[in-house]
């Protein structure tokens, strides 16, 4: 048998193989239309210090005590302004709901996705530190509305 024949088979295999996975149906399961989307974990980050008077993406006035918070930019597909995330502490089990009226321009990370940046207060009362070196904390989060 010539070596190019050897050389085939395999090849030929291989290609077979792909084309079977490749026109395999899809899972037919399909996701209840009115059920929540599930809990992912994230980071969560603070604003820090920002100007009095300063403008969220939304046009709302900031406030740094309020329970809102930016949606990262590299969510896809991005968190309207006025969703209403419920976020929780994955360390000590403290959670709160949050509405989303910003835009957040920071990127994820490969250990974990950034997925919102909280308000100073927001943050606190989750139980998070705001020193700098202790800037984020590790969330689930729930799209409620």
């Amino acid at each position: 048998m010539s070596r190019a024949r050897i050389l085939a088979r395999p090849i030929v295999g291989a290609a077979a193989l792909c084309a079977v996975v490749a026109l395999a149906p899809m899972s037919s399961a399909a996701p209840a239309e009115s059920a929540p989307l599930a809990a992912a974990t994230c980071w969560a980050t603070h604003y820090g210090p920002i100007p009095a008077g300063a403008l969220t993406a939304s046009g709302e006035v900031f406030d740094n005590n309020a329970n809102t918070a930016a949606t990262s930019l590299t969510r896809n597909p991005q968190l309207p302004f006025g969703t209403r995330v419920e976020v929780t502490n994955v360390a000590n089990g403290k959670s709160l709901v949050v509405r989303v009226n910003d835009r957040g321009t920071f990127q994820q990370t490969p250990q974990e996705p950034k997925c919102l940046d909280l308000t100073d207060g927001a943050f606190s009362r989750l139980g998070g530190s705001l020193d700098p070196d202790a800037g984020h904390i590790v969330v689930t989060q729930q799209v409620l509305s």
